[in-house]
């Protein structure tokens, strides 16, 4: 059996279109076994690893690292060892510098994407003997490319020179000024060949334009690696900015005349965000309550929990508890409108999400079926999620499935917040930090744990009565949470 087969981008998740590359975990020349993962892809606020239906030799990689491919597009082209093995002797008839100089397959084999041009160069010398041997390689290179480099080497014949005044493409670097001068013993012996084995290094320097035999490797023996090729296309792209760049030399905004310093791509992460936030802020009526809470009692009962063996449940498991028995017994907050159906529809249970902080965005991951956990089951499991949104590896349903939202934003130092609701839920309850302040305790003035809690409900399942009652319940448990305890 022979030929190559494309893998398309599966749908990662309901209502997922697309996703971005964030890692790819193979390269061209590469051998994949099935369910081998090929690639880190980002939708949806979480990075999952996307394994190959195939086995055999990666072909093509479609799309760059930070690229965003839709569902159904080619993601992977896998070509079976037999076809791989016949491409391989395609590319050995090309000659000797077809594998060391890095020029890749022949455009007939490429992608069909758009690269920019290369100027052609005159060649009239071969590789001189000073070139480093291929022993001196690391084992990073594919069996074919080490093999394929050393026949290559040994068998290519010398170029003939060609006519006078007739352009010459060639896959030898033409000599450099130092190689003119090689039999100075003052003049350095330039490097006729470089060194490069990966071909998704050959690839990158070939779609970028980039000169390898201007590149210096930084790998053994001078090897150039991926690192070098990305260094290359970063200087030749990016011009040099002075220290004090004035405007002139920037961007201009035509609105408010200030140069633009950067512009940032959105990425697919910040969209999923921006269209749930657009989408709660258009849709939903929302309203705000909130409640200055004495936490001292609270933060007593956390410390009372710990033992020298057991830390016991965290203080934010035991906001969770008393959240969870809230929407127990307040479901009007634990469901969702059905607009087609012109519906208020209640849960029976719930999904705490919790929103999350993390190097790449806000995320709220939910606890599946909190109603049945204890606090110490609630806090296993925020601090595996916790652990998982750190590390990005969130399962779309974890993301998707929270049926109420608890937001920590004291977390950050802040005291209140005006949240918007993670839509399709209708209501989220924040907390803010929890400092020291007067508070008036039994007719004295004392200092007391004070926290705020604020909730933010759409109107349209509940009126403001219903709104309080809930947030009273939950204040009220943060002030006697061993009363509370009792009956939750």
């Amino acid at each position: 059996m022979s030929g190559t087969r494309t893998f398309l981008l599966p749908d990662l998740g309901e209502g997922l279109t697309e996703a971005e590359i964030v890692r790819w975990l193979v390269e061209v020349g590469d051998v994949v076994a099935v369910d081998a993962p090929v690639a880190e892809l980002e939708t949806a606020k979480s990075i999952v690893e996307v394994p190959s239906p195939y086995a055999g030799v990666v072909a093509e990689l479609h799309g760059s690292e930070g690229a965003t491919i839709d569902v159904g597009k080619p993601l992977i082209t896998i070509g079976t060892l037999d076809q791989a093995a016949e491409t391989y002797r395609q590319e050995e008839k090309a000659g000797s510098g077809n594998v060391l100089i890095g020029y890749g397959t022949p455009e007939s084999a490429g992608s069909g994407r758009r690269r920019r041009p290369r100027s052609t160069t005159p060649a009239s010398a071969r590789p001189t003997p000073g070139a480093p041997a291929l022993q001196q390689l690391p084992t990073v290179a594919t069996a074919k490319d080490v093999a394929g480099a050393q026949r290559s080497t040994a068998a290519a014949p010398r170029p003939a020179a060609p006519a006078e005044g007739t352009p010459v493409r060639s896959s030898q670097p033409a000599p450099s000024a130092a190689a003119a001068h090689a039999g100075s013993s003052s003049a350095p012996k330039a490097r006729a060949v470089p060194l490069v084995v990966s071909p998704l290094v050959r690839r990158m320097a070939k779609d970028a334009g980039v000169d390898l035999r201007e590149v210096e490797g930084s790998g053994a023996g001078g090897l150039i690696v991926r690192r070098d090729v990305e260094q290359a296309i970063a200087a030749s792209s990016t011009p040099s900015t002075p220290s004090t760049p004035s405007v002139g030399e920037l961007l201009v905004d035509v609105r408010t005349g200030l140069g633009e310093l950067r512009r940032v791509p959105v990425s697919g992460f910040r969209k999923a965000v921006a269209a749930t936030l657009s989408r709660s802020r258009r849709e939903i009526p929302e309203a705000t309550t909130w409640v200055d809470v004495d936490a001292t009692a609270l933060l007593d009962l956390r410390e009372s929990l710990r033992t020298a063996t057991d830390p016991g449940p965290g203080l934010l498991a035991l906001m969770a508890r008393f959240v969870v028995a809230g929407l127990k017994k307040y479901p009007e907050l634990n469901g969702f409108v059905d607009t087609e159906r012109e519906e208020l529809v209640q849960y029976d249970g719930v999904n705490l999400g919790l929103a999350a902080q993390t190097e790449r965005g806000l995320v709220v991951p939910a606890i599946a079926d909190a109603h049945l956990l204890t606090a110490r089951g609630l806090d296993a499991e925020i601090r595996r999620l916790t652990a998982s949104a750190r590390d990005g590896r969130l399962t779309a349903r974890e993301l998707a499935c929270g049926s109420f939202t608890l937001n920590n934003y004291g977390s950050f130092g802040v005291d209140g917040s005006a949240a918007i609701i993670n839509h399709p839920q209708v209501a989220i309850l924040g907390v803010g930090r929890i400092i020291d302040r007067p508070w008036v305790v039994d007719g004295q003035l004392a200092v007391r744990k004070l926290t705020q809690l604020s909730l933010v409900f759409d109107h349209r399942v509940c009126d403001g009565g219903t709104a309080a009652g809930f947030l009273r319940f939950v204040a009220d448990a943060f002030e006697s949470p061993a009363s509370i305890l009792a009956d939750v």
